[in-house]
């Protein structure tokens, strides 16, 4: 660690201070008397120490390979914050810009899909997911999840559009669920799609940064996990459509902030993750009709330090599956089923905002996380992983590009 006295040691956590309370820190840093400074500023390194992701420590869990059996290609550069990939064949990409623009990359160019919805961009809001329908070589029709909203309008909430994607445009477009309750608020917009086996769509709209009040509550929408039909109708199904209060489409309840999904492709089951606060992010199995705690329980606190909640279990909540401890900020989520990668095959894939890397996780035949480790160490903020319908893997990282990961042989 650096010694007080250094420039680097003043500079790091005179920006901390800074950051931290800047109405403050032109008014005392012209004090004379250092013992007054150097108080306040141990002071303040406490409180603000780990107040966001910035000052977590280091995750000291995770495993680097000794060897790497395959090599990481860049098929793609020009790119800011590519949310979504998706595959219209084994050589076509289509992804989805979170400014509100949609491309199809195919060797190596790009070309701009026309008649894009305009999306509400604020915080971490703006054009968001891709899923396209099961029958898509037969009808085209490819699905969107965005914020939608305007300042006007008291803000945003997450949309879910569907659109046929004819020579390069959207056609048809039709507005098949947007969550009730507008807000001015940039976080936690959640959404991921993925179609189950019976042709259902799930799809997730976070908390909003309204943790005390629309998770819990059957009757708001937010930190929801819903469950629709391909034309936005609500499944007779669904868990609570004989509840008069509830919200139809609800499938499941009490979630944070999901922002990766995928279909199982042995149990057909939706698994999830999502965004804990300072310290538990969470692997979850969805199941029809269940509550998933947040924020009744957590293994997180707040970013602050302060408690959440001391319950991290309740016997009328679901545990997840894993959690992480420190967060990584997962993003993106995949099952590994091809075999082109030696013994990747069952595992899970997503990427981590905060410590900028793929990570891979091993589950033993009780779904236990029994190792994990890195790929693509230090590359950058992972926002979305696919397996491709030929069984690669490709990433996409913001500001850096799309990339495939090939095995060697």
């Amino acid at each position: 660690m650096a010694q007080f006295g250094s420039v680097h040691a003043w500079g790091a956590w005179g920006r901390r201070f800074k950051s931290c309370h800047s109405d403050y820190f032109i008014k005392f840093i012209n004090m004379k008397n250092i013992q007054i400074i150097i108080f306040l500023i141990l002071s303040i390194n406490i409180s603000c120490a780990q107040f966001g992701e910035t000052y977590v420590r280091d995750d000291e869990t995770i495993n680097t390979p000794e060897t790497i059996n395959y090599e990481i290609k860049n098929i793609y550069s020009d790119v800011e914050i590519p949310w979504s990939i998706e595959f219209l064949n084994n050589e076509t990409i289509i992804y989805a810009e979170k400014k509100g623009e949609i491309f199809i990359i195919k060797d190596g160019k790009s070309l701009k899909v026309g008649n894009v919805p305009e999306v509400y961009l604020r915080g971490q809001g703006g054009l968001l997911d891709l899923e396209l329908h099961p029958n898509f070589a037969e009808n085209n029709l490819i699905y969107i999840s965005y914020a939608l909203g305007s300042r006007e309008d008291g803000g945003g909430n997450t949309a879910v559009s569907r659109a046929r994607l004819i020579e390069n445009k959207l056609t048809d477009l039709e507005l098949l669920y947007k969550g009730e309750g507008n807000s001015t608020r940039g976080q936690h917009f959640g959404t991921r799609l993925q179609f189950d086996n019976d042709g259902k769509l799930f799809f997730a709209i976070g908390d909003r940064g309204n943790r005390n009040e629309l998770p819990q509550d059957l009757s708001l929408d937010g930190g929801k996990i819903y469950r629709i039909n391909d034309d936005g109708s609500i499944p007779n199904d669904n868990p609570f459509v004989n509840d008069e209060n509830a919200i139809k489409a609800i499938y499941s309840y009490g979630h944070r902030n999901p922002q990766g999904i995928f279909l199982h492709p042995k149990t057909g089951k939706i698994w999830t993750n999502e965004h804990g606060p300072k310290g538990g992010d969470e692997i979850n199995i969805i199941s029809k009709g269940k509550n998933y705690g947040w924020p009744k329980i957590t293994y997180g606190i707040n970013y602050s330090g302060t408690t959440i909640t001391d319950e991290k279990e309740h016997p009328e909540m679901e545990q997840p599956l894993y959690y992480w401890i420190p967060s990584i900020a997962p993003s993106g989520f995949a099952y590994v089923s091809s075999n082109k990668y030696k013994k990747w095959k069952g595992s899970l894939l997503t990427g981590s905002l905060k410590f900028k890397y793929l990570e891979r996780l091993v589950l033993n035949k009780n779904n236990k996380v029994v190792y994990r480790e890195k790929i693509a160490d230090s590359i950058g903020r992972v926002r979305d992983v696919k397996e491709s319908p030929d069984g690669f893997v490709y990433f996409s990282v913001e500001n850096k590009g799309i990339f495939k990961i090939i095995p060697k042989e």
